[in-house]
């Protein structure tokens, strides 16, 4: 069987212009098709040097033995400062740390099982909307965009996706995007906090009217938890919780900050994980067979059904391996290191790239097949060990993947006991990637309901 989509790499030598005009249209086809084999390779520029690190020996150093030696880069926040100001995603050091104190408790233990029935009536939604376009082409991405957005207010403010302020913020998100470059001047060349970034106005005015919408939605919560009226959902465990070490709160500005991580986030790689699984299962029918049988097992929104979907769960987890929603992340040196025996310098960037990772020819058997068999081999459970980030590892591991986790699996395997996908032979999606890894022209599938 033909092989998932995939970009064509660059040639192996480009000029800096060359491949700054390549990065801004793609990230990934930017980059050269050894990096699938190398086990680290340097990038230079006049400006900075950076080293793309395939090692698991030092992505593990990197992520999870020596974070605070390799802080997030702020090169890759000069792009997303008008929109996520200083969120969670942002931040380094003792500010992230405090931050940190006061979201993870909104996503641990029995917090994860009190959202499920909020996702599962966004599934349900989800469905009802898909059953008016049976026999149809649809848009997949689109589809996956909006049932992920659903779920987001739901579980984070009681509210469904049709709600009036939840429409807007969904409608200017889409329109941010639009505007949104991956490529800022300051991402690439050096230059001072007081010079000006020059963002198109369009950008700097949706990211506005996200926050200001977003404020709203936190001041009326506010309001709630005053009067002891807030349902018990993520914002008003967030807004609630007191840092165990500073004995502080997230004031209203920090709040709106992370609310715009959660939605970009948990909407926007939510949503590129289940279109790329949807289309996954619709070109390997056998598996959405297999997938369609296995969730019968959901009857009502109860947690405990997650267990039950194994073959779900596998698919899913394959689906992150070929499709990682964020496909690299950025960390800066601190300090002088020697990496495989070169010299990196402080202020090196250190990119990690789970597509190039997830794929890498050295490490995984077929790693460019859909198999998701390969979890019960011995290959697949020490590659998951050592060359499988899709949320990141270590401290900074994404505080929200056991959510996406659920998330993922119990949309997929209530779209799809729904639903039967089938490709279309003529539109074939090819990946590109921008924040998130998603299809150039949309991911078209023909939607018919099973019987």
């Amino acid at each position: 069987m033909t092989n998932p989509p995939k970009p064509t790499s660059r040639r192996d030598r480009v000029s800096l212009f060359q491949y700054l005009r390549m990065f801004r249209q793609d990230i990934l086809s930017a980059q050269p098709e050894r990096l699938y084999r190398a086990w680290m390779a340097e990038f230079k520029t006049p400006f900075f040097r950076s080293f793309l690190c395939n090692d698991p020996a030092l992505i593990r150093t990197v992520l999870r033995d020596r974070p605070d030696d390799f802080p997030k880069s702020d090169r890759i926040g000069e792009g997303l400062r008008p929109l996520l100001g200083n969120s969670v995603f942002l931040t380094n050091g003792a500010h992230w740390k405090q931050q940190r104190r006061i979201i993870d408790p909104a996503f641990e233990g029995g917090r994860l099982r009190d959202t499920f029935p909020a996702m599962y009536d966004a599934a349900m939604a989800a469905v009802d909307r898909l059953a008016r376009h049976d026999g149809q082409k649809i848009e997949i991405e689109e589809i996956a965009s909006h049932v992920a957005a659903d779920v987001i207010f739901r579980t984070l403010f009681s509210i469904p996706i049709e709600h009036e302020t939840a429409s807007k913020v969904f409608a200017e998100f889409k329109a941010h995007q639009r505007t949104q470059p991956i490529l800022n001047l300051a991402a690439f060349v050096p230059i001072p906090r007081w010079f000006p970034r020059l963002f198109k106005s369009e950008t700097k005015k949706t990211a506005h009217n996200i926050r200001a919408l977003i404020a709203g939605l936190v001041d009326d919560r506010q309001k709630q938890i005053d009067a002891g009226t807030a349902p018990d959902d993520l914002a008003t465990k967030i807004m609630t919780t007191i840092d165990p070490v500073t004995g502080q709160k997230f004031a209203p500005d920090e709040m709106v900050d992370q609310v715009a991580i959660f939605f970009l986030a948990g909407h926007e790689t939510s949503a590129s994980a289940l279109a790329w699984g949807l289309y996954l299962l619709a070109t390997h029918s056998d598996w959405q067979t297999r997938v369609a049988q296995e969730a019968k097992a959901i009857s009502e929104p109860d947690f405990a059904v997650l267990s039950r979907l194994k073959l779900c769960r596998d698919v899913f987890r394959e689906t992150l391996r070929l499709y990682p929603p964020v496909p690299m992340m950025v960390r800066e040196a601190t300090c002088p290191e020697s990496f495989r025996k070169r010299s990196v310098k402080p202020k090196s960037q250190i990119v990690l790239s789970p597509w190039h990772l997830h794929r890498h020819s050295r490490l995984w058997d077929n790693p460019d097949g859909f198999d998701p068999t390969r979890w019960d081999t011995e290959n697949g459970k020490s590659c998951q060990r050592e060359a499988y980030i899709p949320f990141s590892a270590g401290p900074r591991v994404c505080t929200g993947a056991g959510f996406a986790m659920a998330e993922g699996v119990l949309l997929l395997s209530m779209l799809v006991r729904a639903f039967e996908f089938e490709p279309i032979p003529d539109m074939v999606p090819v990946p590109v990637a921008h924040l998130t890894v998603r299809s150039r022209d949309g991911i078209w599938l023909k939607l018919r309901k099973r019987p």
